[in-house]
């Protein structure tokens, strides 16, 4: 094999893997969306949903959730 023949494998390899990775993504995204539909997600703005999710993702699942769990429940939350 040429190193020519030998790239185009590389890449081609490459390409599927990308793929197979967004394929892969895209269901666990979907996983988690499916979750968020079980929660009363409407008792918070949009914004307000983006930035708690966003912020969550950013500072990392264990921090996010001690976090959030110090905070005080709402009267009447479950």
């Amino acid at each position: 094999m040429t190193d020519r023949e030998r790239l185009a494998k590389i890449e081609a390899d490459q390409r599927r893997l990308t793929d197979e990775a967004e394929t892969v993504r895209r269901s666990l995204r979907a996983g988690y969306a499916a979750i968020a539909s079980e929660l009363a997600v409407e008792t918070l703005s949009e914004r307000e949903f983006r930035e708690l999710v966003a912020n969550a993702i950013r500072a990392g699942g264990i921090a996010s959730v001690s976090a959030v769990k110090a905070l005080p429940s709402l009267p009447g939350a479950p």
